[in-house]
Protein backbone atom coordinates (compact mmCIF):
# COMPACT_ATOMS: atom_id res chain seq x y z
CA UNK A 1 0.00 0.00 0.00
CA UNK A 2 1.39 3.26 -1.06
CA UNK A 3 -1.54 5.52 0.07
CA UNK A 4 -0.67 9.35 0.34
CA UNK A 5 -1.31 9.78 3.85
CA UNK A 6 0.28 13.29 5.14
CA UNK A 7 1.54 16.02 3.14
CA UNK A 8 3.76 19.22 4.55
CA UNK A 9 3.70 22.50 2.96
CA UNK A 10 6.75 24.28 3.40
CA UNK A 11 6.99 27.75 4.27
CA UNK A 12 8.98 31.00 4.34
CA UNK A 13 6.44 32.82 7.08
CA UNK A 14 4.50 30.86 8.78
CA UNK A 15 1.95 33.58 10.15
CA UNK A 16 1.21 34.38 6.02
CA UNK A 17 0.60 30.67 5.21
CA UNK A 18 -1.48 29.91 8.27
CA UNK A 19 -3.53 33.19 7.33
CA UNK A 20 -3.55 32.04 3.67
CA UNK A 21 -4.47 28.51 4.11
CA UNK A 22 -6.73 28.88 6.83
CA UNK A 23 -9.10 31.81 5.03
CA UNK A 24 -9.11 30.52 1.82
CA UNK A 25 -10.04 26.84 2.43
CA UNK A 26 -11.19 26.85 6.70
CA UNK A 27 -8.04 24.92 7.80
CA UNK A 28 -7.22 24.81 11.26
CA UNK A 29 -3.26 24.56 12.44
CA UNK A 30 -2.11 22.30 15.84
CA UNK A 31 1.30 23.84 17.06
CA UNK A 32 3.96 20.56 16.98
CA UNK A 33 7.37 22.81 16.98
CA UNK A 34 8.08 21.34 20.32
CA UNK A 35 8.53 18.30 18.68
CA UNK A 36 9.81 18.68 15.64
CA UNK A 37 12.42 21.42 16.83
CA UNK A 38 11.30 23.79 14.40
CA UNK A 39 8.15 25.79 13.40
CA UNK A 40 5.58 22.85 12.11
CA UNK A 41 2.10 23.02 12.37
CA UNK A 42 0.00 20.28 11.68
CA UNK A 43 -3.09 21.43 9.10
CA UNK A 44 -6.53 20.19 10.05
CA UNK A 45 -7.92 19.91 6.42
CA UNK A 46 -11.27 18.40 7.52
CA UNK A 47 -13.56 16.61 9.55
CA UNK A 48 -12.52 13.02 10.03
CA UNK A 49 -15.81 11.92 8.39
CA UNK A 50 -14.86 13.82 5.06
CA UNK A 51 -12.54 12.07 2.76
CA UNK A 52 -9.12 12.98 2.34
CA UNK A 53 -5.76 13.87 4.36
CA UNK A 54 -4.45 16.11 7.31
CA UNK A 55 -0.82 17.83 6.97
CA UNK A 56 1.38 20.71 8.11
CA UNK A 57 2.88 23.64 7.36
CA UNK A 58 6.81 23.56 8.38
CA UNK A 59 9.20 26.14 7.55
CA UNK A 60 11.03 26.13 4.71
CA UNK A 61 15.22 24.62 4.99
CA UNK A 62 16.19 26.20 2.18
CA UNK A 63 15.65 27.97 -0.71
CA UNK A 64 11.75 28.90 -1.94
CA UNK A 65 11.23 27.92 -5.32
CA UNK A 66 11.90 30.58 -8.10
CA UNK A 67 8.83 31.53 -10.48
CA UNK A 68 8.72 29.59 -13.39
CA UNK A 69 10.67 26.27 -12.21
CA UNK A 70 9.30 23.43 -13.38
CA UNK A 71 7.40 21.50 -10.10
CA UNK A 72 9.85 20.03 -8.15
CA UNK A 73 7.76 17.68 -5.70
CA UNK A 74 3.92 16.65 -5.33
CA UNK A 75 1.09 19.58 -6.22
CA UNK A 76 -1.78 19.14 -3.75
CA UNK A 77 -5.15 20.03 -5.12
CA UNK A 78 -7.87 20.44 -2.91
CA UNK A 79 -11.20 19.60 -3.77
CA UNK A 80 -13.73 22.52 -3.59
CA UNK A 81 -17.78 23.28 -3.74
CA UNK A 82 -17.34 26.62 -6.02
CA UNK A 83 -14.18 26.90 -8.02
CA UNK A 84 -15.01 31.21 -8.65
CA UNK A 85 -15.51 31.67 -5.60
CA UNK A 86 -12.52 29.86 -4.20
CA UNK A 87 -9.98 31.14 -6.51
CA UNK A 88 -11.21 34.70 -5.36
CA UNK A 89 -9.93 33.93 -1.73
CA UNK A 90 -6.97 32.83 -3.13
CA UNK A 91 -6.13 36.07 -5.18
CA UNK A 92 -7.85 38.34 -2.12
CA UNK A 93 -5.40 36.82 0.35
CA UNK A 94 -2.39 36.97 -1.46
CA UNK A 95 -2.28 33.50 -3.96
CA UNK A 96 -1.87 33.68 -7.79
CA UNK A 97 -2.91 32.02 -10.74
CA UNK A 98 -0.14 29.12 -11.97
CA UNK A 99 -2.56 27.91 -14.64
CA UNK A 100 -6.10 29.54 -15.06
CA UNK A 101 -9.18 27.49 -14.75
CA UNK A 102 -9.51 25.13 -17.69
CA UNK A 103 -12.55 21.73 -17.90
CA UNK A 104 -11.86 18.58 -17.40
CA UNK A 105 -14.96 17.67 -20.26
CA UNK A 106 -17.29 16.08 -18.47
CA UNK A 107 -15.71 15.81 -15.53
CA UNK A 108 -14.90 19.04 -13.13
CA UNK A 109 -13.35 22.51 -13.26
CA UNK A 110 -9.60 22.92 -12.39
CA UNK A 111 -6.59 25.43 -12.11
CA UNK A 112 -3.65 25.98 -9.89
CA UNK A 113 -2.29 28.25 -8.08
CA UNK A 114 0.93 29.50 -5.65
CA UNK A 115 0.46 30.51 -2.52
CA UNK A 116 1.98 33.34 -0.79
CA UNK A 117 5.22 31.01 -0.14
CA UNK A 118 5.47 30.20 -4.11
CA UNK A 119 4.26 26.76 -3.74
CA UNK A 120 1.80 25.35 -6.40
CA UNK A 121 -1.43 23.97 -5.87
CA UNK A 122 -4.59 23.19 -7.15
CA UNK A 123 -7.77 23.22 -7.10
CA UNK A 124 -10.94 21.14 -8.28
CA UNK A 125 -14.39 21.54 -8.52
CA UNK A 126 -16.35 18.74 -9.57
CA UNK A 127 -18.98 19.64 -12.41
CA UNK A 128 -20.13 16.85 -15.19
CA UNK A 129 -21.48 19.65 -17.43
CA UNK A 130 -17.62 21.25 -17.57
CA UNK A 131 -16.40 21.57 -21.29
Amino acid sequence: MGRIIHFEIHVDDMERAKKFYGEVFGWTFQDYSEYAGMPYFGAVTGADSELGINGALMQRQGLPPETSQPLNGYACTMGVGNYDSTEAKILQFGGKTAMPKYALPGMAWQGYYLDTEGNIFGIHQPDKNAK
